[in-house]
């Protein structure tokens, strides 16, 4: 149920422009200019706005909580979404793989995926949008991936390679392939050899992908890729009209995206961890070189808002502008332009912090409440 019109007063707001001791107003599920309304004293609060997750793979976690335990996945979505509104997550893109990989990667798993959460999506608070992740040597799935996205009405597709094209090229027996194919059930010889058959044909994809880019581009599906290396790379998919990097992986292609005006994506754990698992660029770096527009949850909720807490606490940005990385930026990156900010004709669309501990309070997705705990509790319900 949307809250009845409120008057949020005594805590301090995050505008634009900074903290600011200003009231502010809900009315419908929007924001609306100050007027007279039940009052909550948030005194001792921060008010923000409402986390954006451009990208985040963390719901898996709750589809599969064991092995093969994948039965109830819109339960599993259920409980995705509580983990969303508990940290602070107002709008999240749930990032489903379509993959040669198989288990929860393979084209069968997304279809379930994105049938449940069509079936769940009305039950929730938090705005779930679906992206799907294609992996791009998959030349004999190319018009039944159209077909999904147009069934599903899927706004988002990402461009993946992960085949070991190096091993493969060598002749070489893939590492942890063994492994790989028994978590899937898969003969791993078997596997080697569908591996095998796709790297065969990459000389095809290029200009399959031109085809499928051009067609996607026509429904009005919005494109990223993933996992840029260079700036020749990056300018190939901006021909095909694919404007948004995920994750680049060197500061090359952060620089190349951010030179041609594309919009880029970067992990929110990185910047918790202090740089990248895997030895790739740090996001710190290419925050503080403003080659970033928007920060991911990629696949640990809780590092959004401790991502931008650190890059306003160690000075690489004012907390305007860090906080802006993980709402209006995503917004922007998405295409909405109706939340992330706390202004008047913005959805109510917001996360009350503890001012002193900074943990989640309260989560308010299109003036729903969608998790509430503590004091803040008591305030809003008293």
């Amino acid at each position: 149920m949307t809250l009845p019109d409120l008057r949020l007063v005594g805590a301090q707001v995050l505008t634009p422009a900074g903290l600011e001791a200003a009231p502010l107003c809900l009315s419908e599920g929007w924001i609306v200019p100050d007027r007279p309304a039940r009052e909550v004293d948030l005194r001792g609060f921060m008010v923000l706005p409402g986390i954006v997750d451009a990208h985040g793979d963390g719901f898996e976690r709750h589809l599969a909580p064991r092995r093969g335990a994948m039965k109830d996945l819109d339960q599993g979505l259920v409980a995705a979404e509580a983990e969303l509104a508990a940290n602070g997550v107002t709008t999240a893109v749930l990032a489903q793989f379509y993959s040669w990989e198989g288990g929860m990667r393979a084209p069968e798993f997304a279809e379930r995926v994105f049938t449940a959460l069509e079936q769940v999506r009305p039950r929730l608070d938090t705005a779930l949008m679906a992206q799907l992740r294609f992996e791009t040597p998959m030349l004999d799935h190319y018009a039944a991936m159209q077909e999904m996205v147009a069934r599903f009405a899927i706004p988002l597709v990402v461009f993946n390679d992960h085949l070991p094209h190096e091993a493969l090229d060598r002749g070489k027996r893939p590492p942890r392939l063994t492994g790989q194919a028994l978590r899937i059930g898969r003969n791993p010889e078997k596997h080697l050899e569908a591996m095998q058959a796709l790297h065969a044909r990459m000389g095809e994809v290029p200009a399959a992908l031109d085809g499928l880019c051009a067609a996607l581009a026509a429904r009005g599906v919005q494109m990223g890729s993933h996992d840029d290396r260079t700036a020749c790379g990056r300018a190939t998919w901006r021909a095909r009209g694919v404007r948004v990097a995920e994750f680049p992986e060197t500061a090359e292609a952060a620089a190349a995206a951010h030179r041609g005006k594309d919009r880029v994506i970067l992990g929110a754990p990185n910047v918790v961890r202090g740089g990248s698992h895997n030895g790739n660029v740090s996001a710190m770096d290419l925050v503080a070189m403003g080659h970033c527009d928007a920060l991911a949850s990629d696949y640990h909720y809780p590092s959004l808002r401790r991502a931008a807490l650190l890059l306003a606490d160690g000075g690489v940005a004012d907390l305007a502008g860090a906080w802006r990385l993980i709402s209006a930026g995503p917004a922007g990156v998405l295409g909405l332009n109706d939340r992330g900010e706390l202004s008047p004709g913005q959805r109510a669309d917001l996360v009350v912090l503890d001012a002193e501990t900074r943990s989640v309070c309260a989560t308010v997705s299109g003036g729903r409440i969608s998790f509430l705990r503590g004091t803040a509790a008591e305030r809003f319900l008293g």
